[in-house]
C-alpha cells in the first residue's frame, strides 16, 4: 500500500467579474503561500529611524526668536522713556476688556492647542515612514532601505515570471501588495510563481521586519 500524505495547499480564489464593457476577467488572489517569519537579528533590535525635523524646528525657533527680540526691544524702549509700541498697547487693552468666552479668544486658544499637539506629535514620533529597517548583523551598524527602491527590486523580480505582462508592486511597512496582469498561462500557475519569486525577493532584502505578501493576478481587459 502506498504511503499517502496530505499537504495543505495555498488558498486560491478564482473569480469571474463583469467589467463595464461586458468582458469577463479571471482573477487569482493569494496571501497564504508566503511566510513572513525570518531569523532573529544577531546585532540587536533594529529600531525605527528618527527624523531630525529640521524644517518644523527651524520655523518654530525663528518665530520664537523674532517674537522674543521684538518684545525685548519694546521693553528696552519703554525703560529708556519711549512709549510702548501700538501693538502691545492694543493687545493689553484687548486682554483687559475681552471676556474669556469670546469667540476670538476661543479661536486663538484652539489654534495654539492644535499647534502644540502637532509639535508634540512631531517630537514623540520617529517619522521617516518611507525608510524600512534592515537586519542588524553588527551592533554598531544600522542600515535602511527606501520603500520605493524595494518596490523597484520586487517589480523587476515579478516581471521575470513567465506570463506576466505588467505588474504594480506597492511596498508598505506591514505588507507588500502586487497586482499583476497575465496574458498567457493559467492564472493560478502565474500566481504561484509570483508568490515564490516575490517571497524570495522579500527575504533577500534583508529587512528586520519582513512584511506580509498579497498577490493579485488577472487577465488584461480585451479591447
Amino acid at each position: 500500500m502506498s504511503d499517502e500524505r496530505t499537504q495543505q495547499m495555498p488558498t486560491l480564489e478564482k473569480e469571474s467579474t463583469t467589467g463595464g464593457g461586458g468582458n469577463d476577467l479571471e482573477q487569482a488572489t493569494s496571501a497564504a503561500a508566503y511566510d513572513p517569519g525570518g531569523p532573529r537579528e544577531a546585532g540587536g533590535r533594529a529600531g525605527r529611524f528618527w527624523s531630525l525635523r529640521r524644517v518644523p524646528a527651524g520655523i518654530v525657533a525663528l518665530l520664537l526668536l523674532a517674537a522674543a527680540g521684538l518684545l525685548l526691544y519694546d521693553v528696552a524702549a519703554v525703560r529708556a522713556g519711549e512709549p510702548a509700541m501700538a501693538w502691545r498697547r492694543t493687545l493689553a487693552d484687548e486682554l483687559a476688556t475681552t471676556a474669556v468666552n469670546d469667540t476670538k479668544i476661543l479661536a486663538a486658544a484652539s489654534l495654539v492647542t492644535l499647534l502644540g499637539v502637532w509639535l508634540i506629535s512631531l517630537a514623540v514620533t520617529p517619522g521617516k515612514r518611507g525608510l524600512l529597517q534592515m537586519r542588524r548583523e553588527h551592533a554598531v551598524v544600522r542600515a535602511g532601505l527606501e520603500r520605493s527602491a524595494a518596490g523597484l527590486v520586487l517589480r523587476d523580480r515579478a516581471m521575470q515570471v513567465s506570463g506576466v505582462q505588467s505588474v504594480r508592486v506597492a511596498v508598505g511597512r506591514r505588507k507588500v501588495r502586487a497586482h499583476a496582469r497575465a496574458h498567457f498561462r493559467d492564472l493560478h500557475e502565474v500566481r504561484g510563481d509570483l508568490d515564490s519569486a516575490l517571497g524570495d525577493g522579500i527575504r533577500q532584502l534583508g529587512l528586520a521586519r519582513q512584511p506580509g505578501l498579497s498577490v493579485h493576478v488577472r487577465r488584461p481587459k480585451k479591447g
